[in-house]
């Protein structure tokens, strides 16, 4: 077993699975899970004769649908039963490139968390309409101001874990989804005092298939994320009122 599992969800991605699979097993010493949401495209079937070529590929099939932070919360502890080391979230569609894998690892020799980042120096994002630019550094920037943190990329799914990293997140009581799940896993390590660095990605629109952004995951990002900075500046006047202000979330430094 290799000490690293990178977590692919899918649901309706027949035309991207292979191809992201066979990259990642290219570039990467990592082991895969699908975990695959009943896709009717056959999205599953195809995971599993993946997995009986390349025995560093594994499947996990859900019988429901609930949206991407159920995904991989399921992958999370299927990979942390399993004594896996390192645990990468990444897109089956392409828009994350399995070649920068390496260097998001390796930068868990001095982290916790490393996040694939469009939006610091170095970033790049191929092939979005002016509309998605505009949501997600609208969506960041907000994230920013709301919660007092310096990231520049809050919302990316493109990330790494340390093992003990998730373990010390809690992740029994997390119920979010969409962009809301990758804000609200960074909230809670930032919280917990984790090492945290982003590192600049290039991110590549999907060719095939339908994205699975949606308004619903849109509006549950606005209201947890202005919930979540409501109860921290509440928080901040409390403990200044007592005399014990609450330490600075890190600041997070880019490689």
């Amino acid at each position: 077993m290799n000490r690293s599992l990178v977590v692919i969800p899918t649901y309706n991605e027949l035309d991207n699975l292979q191809p992201i699979v066979n990259r990642t097993l290219a570039v990467a010493g990592v082991d895969i899970l699908v975990v695959d949401d009943s896709s009717p495209d056959g999205t599953g079937f195809l995971a599993e004769q993946l997995a009986a070529q390349h025995p560093q590929v594994h499947v996990f099939h859900r019988a429901v649908k609930d949206g991407l932070g159920g995904a991989y919360l399921a992958g999370f502890a299927w990979a942390l039963a399993r004594g896996y080391e390192v645990i990468v979230e990444m897109d089956a569609d392409g828009s994350h490139h399995p070649e920068d894998l390496p260097r998001l690892i390796a930068l868990l020799d001095d982290h916790d968390l490393a996040l694939g980042s469009r939006w610091v120096p170095g970033g790049v994002v191929e092939n979005w309409p002016a509309h998605r630019l505009a949501l997600s550094r609208g969506g960041n920037l907000y994230t920013r101001l709301a919660l007092g943190i310096g990231v520049a990329d809050a919302t990316g799914g493109f990330r790494a874990f340390r093992s003990e990293a998730l373990r010390r997140i809690d992740l029994a009581d997390v119920a979010s989804q969409g962009y809301c799940f990758q804000v609200d896993l960074l909230w809670r390590a930032l919280q917990r005092g984790l090492r945290v660095v982003e590192t600049p990605i290039v991110f590549t629109e999907r060719v095939s298939g339908e994205s699975k952004m949606s308004g619903g995951i849109v509006s549950e990002s606005l209201k947890k994320v202005t919930m979540w900075g409501v109860r921290r500046r509440l928080q901040e006047v409390r403990a200044l009122l007592h005399g014990h202000p609450l330490p600075s979330v890190r600041v997070l430094s880019t490689r």
